[in-house]
């Protein structure tokens, strides 16, 4: 199947004309940390983020030569992905390898499962996806219907649907990195927002399209990225000791030396670059932040939007007053989280070549944070 590609998220995003519905020949992969509450409180925010961005990278690697721009989204603590129901084999195969490295490497549990699409369009949830276009080697996931939500709740609320972890190869992780300190608001505060449509079918889709038209009209989204147009953009002179731990836990076929001395060396001629006016040698660190900006997925939809955004405590408050009254008309449900900061984990494949991309949160876990609101205004609407 071959997927639409939306550039213009604006406009685009949530237009069903946009997606494709996924027939029986696919199935919904899902990772997610499990007891990130406590985890939060431990300070455990960045490695959260980066086991997340690890399923991303080890799911894409996987999927990369069957649908060329895979179909994965990072959601902050866990991904959701679509794959071909051909590799759900291999799929659990490096879902379980994802996990049992999670709890091996940080002592952290990651919970992940698959559920095929048959199923949930029997149950009366259809889940149809897009690619959001980031140059012209990348692209994130897009979904609308909700089915996508759905298949995380029945790998949450139903065990048989888990997958055991189990020790395995795990390949796409070598160009994993944390190295960014968390990038400072400019306009006032990061919010990190989740909204699922209350209804089903094509109402609840018709209901967020209505919503992100309005919330176009009241945000300039692009001067709203957290990552501003790259101008403002400081990149590290090194790597920190606890970033380096990070990278030092993927698989490598190099050794911790050469890894370590790449890191630094790495760091210190983009930073170089930059504090020349842009370049340095062959090293265009002006061109790279800005298409790190460009590469960076602060938008997207699943179900509904999932958005990391920089706005003034006035546009904020514009924005709640908004889903307060998709709220009361019973159309939407949402969660937000505030933060002073925003986190970034990259893969970078050759920055030169434009092949990086970059996921976004809210500092200590924004997205999560914004969907336990949610998941507590969802039990009281029971």
């Amino acid at each position: 199947m071959l997927l639409k590609r939306i550039v213009n998220f604006e406009v685009n995003s949530a237009d069903l004309n946009w997606y494709q519905e996924l027939d029986d020949q696919w199935i919904i992969a899902v990772a997610d940390v499990v007891s990130s509450t406590d985890l939060a409180s431990r300070g455990k925010d960045r490695d959260i983020n980066f086991i997340a961005a690890a399923a991303v990278a080890a799911v894409s690697h996987l999927l990369k030569p069957i649908t060329t721009l895979p179909i994965v989204q990072f959601g902050g603590d866990g991904i959701i992905a679509a794959c071909p129901i051909d590799l759900q084999a291999r799929m659990t195969d490096v879902l379980a390898a994802l996990a049992y490295w999670a709890q091996d490497a940080f002592g952290i549990k990651l919970r992940v499962g698959v559920v095929p699409v048959k199923e949930l369009k029997v149950a009366g949830f259809p889940v149809y996806a897009s690619l959001q276009q980031m140059g012209t080697q990348n692209a994130f996931g897009l979904f609308l219907g909700k089915g996508i939500t759905e298949a995380d709740r029945w790998i949450k609320d139903q065990p048989e649907r888990q997958i055991t972890p189990k020790e395995g190869k795990l390949l796409g992780l070598e160009n994993l990195s944390c190295r960014w300190q968390p990038i400072p608001s400019r306009q006032g505060k990061i919010i990190s927002l989740i909204v699922d449509p209350v209804h089903e079918g094509d109402i609840g889709i018709q209901h967020i399209r209505a919503l992100m038209d309005q919330i176009h009209l009241l945000i300039q989204e692009r001067r709203a990225s957290p990552l501003g147009n790259g101008d403002d953009l400081s990149p590290p002179s090194h790597p920190s000791i606890q970033s380096l731990k990070r990278e030092l836990t993927t698989p490598s076929t190099q050794s911790k030396a050469v890894r370590i001395l790449g890191a630094y060396l790495g760091s210190a001629l983009l930073w170089l670059g930059w504090k020349l006016g842009g370049r340095f040698l062959s090293i265009d660190s002006k061109r790279y932040l800005n298409t790190l900006v460009m590469h960076s997925d602060f938008r997207k939809q699943a179900g509904g939007p999932r958005m990391v955004l920089d706005l003034s405590l006035e546009e904020i408050g514009h924005l709640l007053a908004l889903l307060d009254k998709g709220e009361s008309r019973n159309e939407i449900v949402y969660g937000y989280a505030l933060s002073e900061a925003t986190s970034l984990t990259c893969l970078v494949e050759d920055f030169q070549a434009d092949e990086h991309v970059h996921f976004v949160d809210g500092d200590r876990l924004g997205f999560w944070r914004a969907s336990i609101m949610l998941k507590e205004k969802k039990l009281t609407r029971r």
